[in-house]
C-alpha cells in the first residue's frame, strides 16, 4: 500500500533497526501516551515485537501493523495498525505513532485514510474506531480531520504512563 507520500511496509526484521532507531529518537514525546514505549527500547525487545507483528500479520492475530515509510527518503517515519477487535464484525481499532520530526506534516491523517481504505475495501471492516485519551489533543485532532465522530467520553477509564488519570474518547466510522 501507498499514498503519495508514505509507503506502508509490512512488519520485517530488516525493518526493526530504524524502527527502534525512530522509537528512541521520539521517545519523550512517545512514551506520555503509548505505555509499550519502555518496553520497546532494547535491542531483544524491539526483535521480539517485530517477530510478534510478524507473526500477527501472517496468521491475521491481534494487529496489522505497518512501518510507515517516507517515500521521498526512503526513512521510517511511524507506524500504524489495525488492532482486531471482533473478526465477526468486523471491527478493528487504529492505532499509531509518528517519528518526533515528522509531526504536523499531516502523515498520520494520510496515513489513516489510506488504511480506512484497506479495512473497508479488502477486510469488509463494518466499524473502524481510534481510541484516545482526551489529553492527547493531537491524536483528537487526527480523529476528528478524518471524519471520525466521537461517539462515547470514557470517564477516567484509563491511566497514562504517567500515573495521571484520563478520560479515553472513543470516534468511529461506520459502513
Amino acid at each position: 500500500m501507498e499514498t503519495n507520500r508514505l509507503r506502508f511496509a509490512r512488519p520485517s526484521l530488516e525493518d526493526q533497526p530504524a524502527m527502534l532507531v525512530a522509537i528512541k529518537e521520539s521517545e519523550q514525546a512517545l512514551k506520555e501516551f503509548l505505555p509499550w514505549v519502555p518496553f520497546a527500547l532494547s535491542q531483544q525487545a524491539s526483535i521480539e515485537h517485530t517477530q510478534q507483528a510478524i507473526d500477527n500479520f501472517e496468521n491475521f492475530k491481534q494487529e496489522l501493523r505497518f512501518s510507515l515509510i517516507e517515500k521521498a527518503s526512503g526513512r521510517l517515519i511511524g507506524a500504524i495498525g489495525l488492532i482486531i477487535r471482533d473478526k465477526d464484525v468486523p471491527f478493528f481499532e487504529i492505532g499509531y505513532w509518528l517519528r518526533s520530526d515528522s509531526v504536523g506534516k499531516g502523515y498520520i491523517s494520510e496515513a489513516v485514510a489510506k488504511l480506512e481504505e484497506y479495512a473497508f475495501g479488502e477486510l469488509n471492516a463494518k466499524r473502524l474506531e481510534i481510541r484516545v485519551a482526551q489529553s492527547n489533543i493531537k491524536s483528537r485532532k487526527v480523529a476528528q480531520h478524518c471524519g471520525y465522530e466521537l461517539e462515547a467520553n470514557l470517564r477516567n477509564e484509563c491511566r497514562l504512563p504517567s500515573g495521571k488519570l484520563d478520560n479515553t474518547l472513543v470516534y468511529a466510522k461506520t459502513c
